[in-house]
Formats: C-alpha cells, structure tokens, sequence
C-alpha cells in the first residue's frame, strides 16, 4: 500500500485562507537548498507559452513583489503570484528523485490537459 505523500500545507499568510499542499521530500529538499540560500524561498510562476498554452517556472528568489503570496513556516518558504496563484489553487508540491534526474514536480488540479514533458498544460 503507498503512503500519502503529501504531509504539509502552508497557507498564505495575506488572507491565511489560501494553501499549498507539499511532500515530505519536497520539504526535506527545500530545507537543503534554503539552508544554503540565505532568504531564498522557491518562486512558482506561470508563464504564457509551452507546448500546452502555460508553463511553469520555478526559481529561488529572495526578494517580494506586492502582488506575491508568501506560503511561509518554520519548514518551507514558497512564493507566489497573485495571478499565477489563480491557476495553482490546490497545487500540490512534490519532489521526486530517480535515474532520470531529480526535480520538483508540480500537481495542479487546474490543468485540463498537460504535454508529455510536463512543464506546460492547459486550463
């Protein structure tokens, strides 16, 4: 039986009603890689374009915009948008190791449709 990933959720501290769902390993990964980068939270945004109509980028940034949601505990920092939130509600953050490579990946209840990379989707 697989166990459920998804352990953690950080809410916004503007309104504290919106949230983010993340994993045990993407939590465990952005503890490595904050302790490294001072003041750096993850920045999700998405950008017109891809395969798919959006893509998502993903960034380490330690500066705040006005319009930025910060996703923020004693674990993780993650930033953002007001207007990438709007297409990210009920994300769901993992980070996922294997052969291939190591990335965060990205579950967006929102997208319709995703090309076979991943990196874009449509609404």
């Amino acid at each position: 039986m697989a166990r459920e990933k998804i352990t953690h959720t950080l809410y916004a501290q503007k309104d504290g009603q919106a949230f983010i769902r993340v994993s045990e390993d993407a939590l465990a990964r952005l503890q490595v890689i904050m302790a490294d980068e001072k003041d750096a939270r993850l920045r999700i945004k998405i950008l017109s374009g891809g395969c798919s109509g959006f893509q998502y980028n993903m960034s380490f940034d330690p500066e705040l915009q006005s319009d930025d949601l910060l996703f923020e505990d004693d674990l993780a920092a993650i930033v953002i948008d007001e207007v990438s939130f709007s297409l990210l509600q009920g994300l769901e953050l993992d980070y996922q190791e294997d052969l291939m490579g190591s990335a965060f990946q990205l579950k967006n209840p929102n997208s319709a449709s995703s090309c076979g990379c991943g990196n874009s989707f449509s609404v």
